[in-house]
């Protein structure tokens, strides 16, 4: 163990001066003593510096860097709103490699986060604070004045605000799973995922539980910041919240009353839960919306089965095409996997995502961002060679990395599949059908009962951090598409392999008895043994079909146009297989359920059941539109 360590420190004090290919050491094996050891062996540490903010609010923040390094360092940012007071897991990982490669470490809690002063909001207040936390980093006589900041779910969040500003020592950015810091970008207005097409989704609530601490403990002000490295050291602010069946918990009702029924005190779900899609409060956050410009490289990772993956994508075209800053505009990467929220450590051969076998995922993930920044932090342009595909996506089905220039591919071209039936496509059973020919004359719609006490249940798809009510991934959807309150329009036997890569886009005629009620789509690969895995779902509030600063309660029997927010993936529908896509009104837990009334919907308790319906025929045509890449 000596003899590695030694020859740890040996590489971190020559990769200080100079790019050193090192490969990423495997740390999965290292019981947290040996890692714990063998940081105090190649880092010098300084725990609790509390850093000023412009307001006088101070931010706990501690520092790793590699002993007896000579020069000046480059720094790789980390804040987070997690207890990284004893590191573990990930963050101890990459302070490891990059204190290995010559790289300063620094971990920073968000504001109202632990021993951090002020007070907590979602994402710790992105732009001054991090804009005041670059400028702190670049004055240390230790800095070369260059910063990457890194991070998964939310502590890749928070960079994106902070990317508007261009802050000058701002020097790259790699945010992992960050599509909870998005508020309105292209087509999506899902304000950092707590809603999708205005229906809002359970898996923040169940965060905020754990997270939010309106009513935290915090020490009394001590300048000694040795004091309070031992004062960190034995008491870590971390309170330990009644466990709470979740699973019982997700159906109360009112959903506002959610977590101030298990005696919590009012809170960050309280003020959320009262916004509409469209409420001016969103803007005044820490969230990145589009007209921020975008001044940054940026190297994003993120995954076909995380909550996120839509709104990453369309912010990573966005940024690519922002234009403000060309250098940052022209150096825009991203790397799309198969795996679950923020498991990108697990990519790797024989590769099961749920249920399903992925195959070989491999890919050199510390390679790519520590070659990203070795480019951008330390000089080295060989170290990300300038011809690295733009984008890197896993095609699923065909079990193999692809690459293309943007997203979607530059080759993915729509084709158009149309709902059809004789009116009978309720459940598996039923009879309908997606045709490439779209209806020519009259038919029957398909109608389905939608009783929002007995929603259609969530099996897999894209979702995490939601407590256990909903496990993400590819799963078989046929126990759900059973139920006769479920469309199901399923296509012929592909004669031939079907690539799809981009977005995809359903438009759907529908009507209903109700004032208001949901419409959820899901898009599933069928293998010739029938199971029905899921790709990816979507779901849409119909009050909010004109725009989600106008709603409009639907008139009973009228046909009105819905276009739930796209799906994203990469599929290939092998030969063989059939395409099948799912319509209904709920998709709980995942989503919160409509109550049908056209009331306010989170803070009511009994719904109605409504009469829902599809059109298809010649003057209503329902659809999706897939990008097939030829």
């Amino acid at each position: 163990m000596k003899k590695i360590v030694a020859s740890f420190v040996a590489l971190a004090l020559f990769a200080a001066d100079a790019h050193v290919v090192v490969a990423a050491q495997d740390y999965s094996k290292y019981s947290q003593e040996a890692l714990d050891k063998e940081l105090a062996l190649i880092a010098t540490s300084r725990l609790s510096v509390m850093v000023p903010m412009r307001d006088g609010i101070k931010l706990s923040t501690d520092i790793y860097m590699p002993k007896n390094a000579s020069g000046k360092l480059p720094t790789i940012l980390w804040k987070t709103p997690y207890n990284e007071g004893k590191l573990k897991g990930s963050t101890q990982r990459y302070v490891l490699e990059s204190v290995k490669r010559g790289y300063a470490f620094i971990v920073q809690n968000e504001r109202g986060r632990y021993f951090s002063g002020g007070n907590w909001e979602i994402l710790g207040n992105p732009q001054n604070d991090g804009y005041d936390t670059l400028s702190w980093i670049a004055r240390q006589d230790w800095s070369n004045g260059k910063v990457g900041t890194l991070g998964c779910s939310s502590s890749a969040e928070w960079q994106l605000a902070l990317a508007g500003l261009n802050h000058p020592a701002h020097a790259a950015m790699v945010p992992m799973a960050a599509g909870a810091g998005i508020g309105k970008v292209g087509r999506f207005q899902e304000q950092g995922n707590w809603y999708t097409g205005g229906v809002p989704r359970n898996l923040f609530f169940v965060w905020l539980y754990g997270v939010d601490n309106p009513l935290r403990a915090q020490l009394p002000a001590i300048a000694d910041d040795k004091l309070r490295a031992r004062i960190e050291a034995y008491n870590d602010l971390n309170p330990a919240k009644p466990q709470v069946d979740w699973n019982k918990q997700i159906k109360h009702l009112p959903v506002d009353q959610l977590l101030s029924s298990l005696g919590e005190p009012a809170g960050t779900f309280e003020e959320l839960i009262k916004r509409t899609p469209s409420d001016p409060a969103w803007q005044k956050g820490g969230l990145y919306h589009e007209g921020m410009g975008w001044g940054v490289p940026a190297l994003w990772f993120n995954s076909w089965y995380d909550v996120s993956i839509g709104p990453n994508l369309e912010l990573f075209k966005h940024a690519a095409a922002a234009g403000t800053d060309k250098e940052a505009s022209a150096n825009q990467y991203a790397v799309v996997a198969p795996n679950v929220h923020c498991a990108f450590s697990r990519l790797g051969p024989n590769n099961t995502i749920g249920e399903r076998n992925m195959g070989d995922t491999s890919f050199d993930v510390d390679g790519a961002i520590y070659g990203w920044f070795d480019r951008w932090l330390k000089g080295d342009s060989k170290a990300f060679p300038a011809n690295t595909p733009h984008v890197r996506y896993f095609e699923m089905g065909a079990n193999r990395w692809q690459s293309a220039g943007t997203w979607p591919p530059e080759k993915a071209k729509p084709m158009r599949l149309y709902l059809r039936s004789g009116g009978r496509a309720n459940s598996l059973y039923g009879d309908g059908r997606l045709l490439p020919q779209a209806p020519g004359a009259n038919e029957a719609a398909d109608r389905y009962r939608y009783d929002p006490m007995n929603p259609v249940q969530t099996i897999g798809g894209g979702d995490c951090c939601n407590g256990g009510i909903v496990v993400p991934g590819a799963f078989d959807q046929r126990p759900v598409e059973a139920r006769s309150d479920v469309l199901v329009y399923t296509s012929d036997p592909l004669p031939k392999a079907v690539s799809v890569a981009g977005f995809v886009d359903a438009v759907l005629k529908v009507s209903s008895n109700a004032r208001d009620t949901d419409f959820a789509v899901k898009l599933v690969d069928v293998a010739p043994d029938g199971t029905a895995w899921i790709i990816g779902d979507t779901i849409f509030r119909a009050r909010y079909r004109n725009g989600f600063d106008k709603p409009e309660m639907l008139t009973p029997g009228e046909v009105v146009t819905i276009r739930p927010s796209p799906i994203a993936t990469a599929i290939q529908f092998g030969a063989g297989h059939r395409i099948r896509v799912e319509v209904t009104s709920s998709n709980f837990p995942k989503f919160v359920r409509n109550l049908n009334t056209g009331g306010p919907n989170e803070s009511e308790k009994t719904g109605v059941v409504a009469d829902n319906a599809v059109h298809h025929d010649a003057a209503n045509q329902s659809y999706i539109e897939l990008p097939v890449v030829q």
